[in-house]
C-alpha cells in the first residue's frame, strides 16, 4: 500500500473513532465537563482539531500551515453547546483535511509545505498530522468512555474477546 492511501486510511479509522463515541449519545460531547478542573472538555479538543486541521489544509502548498486567521488560544474556550455546530466543526476539519490529500500524488511527496516557517516535505507533514490528530481522538475516545461509564462500548476487539476475534479472523 502506497503511503498516501495508508495515511488516508489511517485518518478515515481516526475520524471513525471520534464518530463512533460522539454517536453513543455521549451527554458530555458539548459540555464543560472534564476529569479535572483545567483539562479540555471532548468540545475543545473538537474545537481544536477543527482550528488546527482548517489552518494545515487550507492552501496547503502555496501557504504556511500556521493561517493569519487561525485564533489557537480561542479554540480552548468552551464555547460550543450545540451538538451540531460541534459536528459541522468535526465534519468541516476533515473535509478540508481530506480535501488537501486526496489530489496529491506519490511526486508530491517531497515537496514542501510550511508549518510555522519550518519547511516539511509533505510527507512529513502528513506524518506530522497522523501523530496530532490520533493524539486527540484517543482524549475523545476516553473522555467518552469515563462519561459514558459502563454504557461504553468497545471500539475494537471488546475486553476478553480477543480469542474469539482471532478466531474469527482464522487465526
Amino acid at each position: 500500500m502506497d503511503f498516501l492511501l495508508s495515511a488516508r486510511t489511517e485518518f478515515a479509522y481516526y475520524r471513525q473513532l471520534g464518530e463512533k463515541t460522539s454517536s453513543r449519545r455521549c451527554r458530555m460531547l458539548t459540555s464543560s465537563a472534564s476529569p479535572h478542573q483545567g483539562n479540555n472538555s471532548i468540545a475543545v479538543i473538537v474545537k481544536h482539531l477543527h482550528g488546527n486541521m482548517r489552518s494545515r489544509w487550507t492552501d496547503f502548498l502555496t501557504s504556511d500551515g500556521e493561517k493569519p486567521w487561525r485564533q489557537r488560544d480561542a479554540e480552548f474556550e468552551n464555547d460550543l453547546h450545540d451538538r451540531e455546530e460541534l459536528m459541522a466543526r468535526w465534519s468541516e476539519g476533515w473535509s478540508c483535511l481530506f480535501n488537501a490529500i486526496d489530489p496529491l500524488t506519490p511526486e508530491d511527496l517531497q515537496r514542501i509545505a510550511l508549518i510555522r516557517t519550518e519547511p516539511h516535505t509533505v510527507a512529513q507533514a502528513i506524518t506530522r498530522q497522523l501523530a496530532h490528530v490520533p493524539y486527540h481522538v484517543g482524549q475523545i475516545v476516553l473522555l467518552g468512555k469515563l462519561f459514558l461509564g459502563e454504557n461504553f462500548r468497545s471500539l475494537s476487539i471488546p475486553r476478553g474477546g480477543s480469542r474469539s476475534f482471532n478466531v474469527d479472523k482464522g487465526m
